[in-house]
């Protein structure tokens, strides 16, 4: 059964597309969260139809706290772009036609809801089950503590140093920093998952990011309204829409330090939180 809402979420889609030929206010300059609500209620009504089961229809209040998450997740990595401004005189990107403000927080809390959601949908159709590692390799102590060295040097270098290059470790930062936490205290973890020889959710989250990514970025270049890349190291300058065509990848990262910072967030909650995927 695909449920009624995933109907709704098409006809947000096809307004949000027609739109950016029309252009009717107010509509035009709020399009990101029209469009990713959307989105995410294709999404679960897909996984719905495959499983007969979603987080919107099994788990509202799961789905409520990730729309509150993601709005605290993204703000962090704003409060991070605008630091490097501070430090460096520019930041990595920048809104045109648009400004922060407290209304921001409703298109940041779309964020996580659409890469665990589309994570979900790629789990649930099983392309990845038979991925597997053919020895299990094993995790000391020693590498989960240089892990967390890692993470730190990847949030706090560039602020020290200016580089396009160095900003890109911001997307990886969180997971080496917040990961083996998590593996530690027994939560779900990429670090978890590979020690048992099992890739699906480290595929489905990457995967899941850069499907992401490529629409967030696809309809960013249509909208009025957008944010432009104004870092980009020389070789990353071929674009398609606003971004750097390698740096899609880094959407991969991005996935699992939400992963790993919704996981970190559970275990300070000791757990009240449920788990997702």
């Amino acid at each position: 059964m695909f449920k009624k809402y995933g109907i709704i979420g098409l006809i947000l889609i096809a307004f949000v597309e027609l739109n950016f030929i029309l252009k009717i206010q107010p509509f035009a300059d709020n399009y990101f969260p029209i469009v990713w609500f959307g989105y995410i209620l294709v999404v679960d009504a897909l996984v719905y139809r495959l499983k007969n089961k979603s987080l919107i229809s099994n788990k509202p209040k799961l789905f409520f706290s990730l729309i509150v998450l993601s709005a605290v997740f993204w703000w962090t990595f704003e409060l991070f772009n605008k630091g490097i401004s501070l430090f460096h005189g520019a930041p990595y990107w920048a809104y045109h036609n648009a400004s922060l403000d407290i209304f921001s927080t409703i298109p940041f809390s779309t964020v996580l809801p659409a890469v665990f959601e589309t994570a979900e949908l790629l789990s649930t159709i099983h392309l990845f089950d038979k991925v597997k590692l053919k020895k299990e390799h094993k995790i000391n102590k020693s590498l989960l503590i240089a892990m967390t060295w890692i993470g730190i040097a990847f949030l706090v270098v560039p602020f020290i140093i200016e580089s396009p290059y160095l900003g890109q470790a911001m997307w990886f930062g969180f997971f080496f920093l917040l990961d083996p936490f998590n593996y530690m205290h027994n939560k779900p973890s990429i670090i978890g998952c590979l020690k048992e020889k099992k890739f699906v959710i480290p595929i489905s989250l990457f995967i899941g990011g850069m499907v992401c990514g490529f629409f967030w970025e696809f309809w960013n270049y249509w909208a009025i309204p957008k944010w432009i890349y104004t870092m980009n190291p020389p070789f990353l300058g071929i674009r398609l829409f606003e971004m750097p065509l390698s740096g899609y990848i880094m959407y991969g990262p991005f996935a699992w330090s939400l992963y790993a910072a919704y996981n970190f967030i559970r275990t300070i909650l000791h757990g009240k939180l449920e788990k997702v995927i």
